[in-house]
């Protein structure tokens, strides 16, 4: 090892690689239990019904809106009212049922008979046909671009790069739904278009990190299992204020979007804060990690053993 190595090289990532799997592990484990226990919280793309959204544009009480919403249908179940906007000044709600215009009118009818004739009205309806066509949909559409990657990087690569990608991707896919359920947040077709966005992402900022490695075995020596875990490091290192860098110009956009945008693309920036973190993460600490892994295996198959580097 030389000395401009040693510089660039400021703390062992791959020595302590099993500390990232554990660390991955238990929060894939934990997100597994929220979703096994709460599930999503599925917006109208995904469960059928109508979303009504109220355009008050003065200071209301949720209450009110909900208790008047139950008087002009009682027997329909609806989530509870919640404000948003800048100034909190429309009020949303879903039906777990498709309503007829003629309802939704009352309804609005009866806002305005509370709070004035500026009261207007939004909709969305989604019946069952169509939302399970959605679902149906949004589950190919984010396997079809996974398995396009991962093919991409296997033959542009080699092949266990493609299974390193896989459970990256895997995990990057995972960490936000884990979260959105968690946190009950509405999972809709902005959460999908953004977990596609966060997979691109993270495979960009993989695709950067194996494309070093492969550069460095190339003037690296690489005859032993010590060799390999440190020219990984080194390569590691020779990227990462690259993919810091990157991450960090695209997340404050992201974090700008949520704290100034609209509410009905919020989720998706969350979505996407969430998946940014977590495939930067993973790109450096989990997909790099699990290809030495691999390799190292590979190497022990054909007899060769760590032996000290010379300095």
């Amino acid at each position: 090892m030389n000395s401009k190595e040693k510089d660039i090289v400021k703390f062992d990532i791959v020595k302590n690689r099993h500390k990232f799997y554990w660390l991955s592990g238990i929060l894939l484990v934990l997100g597994l239990a929220s979703m096994l226990m709460f599930g999503l919280n599925k917006g109208v793309d995904f469960t059928a019904g109508t979303r009504l959204d109220l355009f008050i544009n003065k200071q209301f009480n949720e209450a009110d809106v909900q208790q008047i919403i139950a008087k002009v249908m009682p027997d329909v179940h609806f989530k509870d009212v919640t404000k948003y906007g800048n100034n909190k000044e429309f009020a949303t709600t879903t039906f777990t049922e498709t309503i007829t215009p003629e309802k939704l009118k009352e309804i609005e009818a009866a806002v305005k008979a509370k709070y004035g004739d500026q009261v207007t009205k939004q909709e969305s309806t989604v019946d069952p046909v169509i939302a399970n066509e959605l679902v149906n949909k949004a589950i190919i559409a984010v396997l079809v671009a996974s398995a396009g990657i991962v093919v991409y990087i296997a033959i542009r690569f080699q092949f266990l790069f493609g299974i390193a990608c896989v459970i990256s991707i895997l995990h990057d896919a995972f960490i936000p739904i884990a979260l959105f359920s968690l946190f009950r947040l509405e999972v809709d077709l902005t959460f999908i278009a953004a977990i596609l966005t966060i997979v691109g992402y993270s495979i960009n900022d993989t695709i950067v990190i194996f494309d070093r490695i492969r550069e460095n075995m190339r003037t690296m020596k690489t005859k032993t299992i010590e060799d390999l875990e440190h020219m990984v490091n080194v390569s590691l290192w020779q990227s990462m204020r690259r993919s810091i860098f990157t991450v960090l110009t695209v997340f404050i956009t992201a974090a700008a979007i949520a704290i100034f945008g609209s509410e009905g693309i919020r989720n998706f920036s969350l979505a996407l804060i969430f998946g940014l973190i977590s495939g930067t993460y993973s790109s450096i600490f989990i997909a790099a990690q699990i290809w030495v892994s691999m390799k190292e295996r590979e190497m022990k198959k054909k007899g060769l053993k760590a032996t000290p580097n010379e300095n």
